[in-house]
């Protein structure tokens, strides 16, 4: 089985919410119907999502819920001309747990602007702060990864991009490609992580759903 998929069963057990529920935000298009992917099995046909973007999700649903209706909720979800609008403080990224002190004293002066961070840069220090918090990369390689991201996904003409952390006899490497994006590695490469920018605005949209409800 993939592994950024999740299966209908593994997700109402995760989450504890019901069939009901998960229809229902689907009928008021809360979940995208693309996000529905049928696929063959042993058992017959099943249901699977995009595992990080439909738990960011629901996550957020659940957040939300009580500021706004079904409809409002869908609406400012889809809205992503709305989040990219978004700035914030360096005190409410902080207070806000959007990204570490650490991550922020060290590649959030290097924005240019000491007071507002805008969506786009808050997404490079989302994703260097994951694997940095996962303690699957070294500062040095913290440092470079900023630096890709940085330098080369404004070169990418959808803005949608994929990442893929490897290493091979101890040397690492970030490879930036247009999303979808897949890859073969010979042997000796392995594959750290991966970390898609959809799924990155995703948790984002729900450390920042504040903005939009207050």
């Amino acid at each position: 089985m993939e592994d950024d998929l999740i299966s209908k069963k593994q997700l109402l057990d995760l989450t504890g919410i019901s069939y009901g529920q998960l229809y229902r935000w689907k009928r008021k298009q809360l979940i995208p119907e693309e996000w529905f992917i049928r696929k063959s099995t042993f058992t017959g046909q099943e249901t699977f999502f995009p595992k990080e973007m439909i738990l960011s999700r629901i996550h957020n649903i659940v957040n939300m819920k009580d500021g706004l209706s079904l409809d409002e909720m869908a609406d400012k979800l889809s809205d992503k001309a709305s989040f990219e609008k978004v700035s914030v403080t360096a005190k409410e990224i902080i207070e806000r747990n959007i990204v570490s002190t650490t991550t922020l004293k060290k590649f959030g002066e290097s924005l240019g602007d000491e007071s507002k961070y805008t969506f786009e840069g808050l997404v490079h220090l989302f994703a260097v702060d994951r694997l940095l918090s996962a303690g699957e990369m070294s500062m040095e390689e913290a440092e470079l990864l900023f630096r890709t991201l940085e330098e080369k996904v404004s070169r990418l003409e959808s803005g949608s991009w994929e990442l893929f952390f490897v290493r091979k006899m101890g040397i690492s490497s970030f490879i930036l490609a247009q999303a979808p994006a897949e890859l073969w590695f010979d042997e000796g490469v392995r594959l750290v992580s991966k970390m898609a920018y959809a799924d990155l605005i995703e948790q984002l949209k729900g450390k920042l759903a504040y903005k939009l409800v207050e």
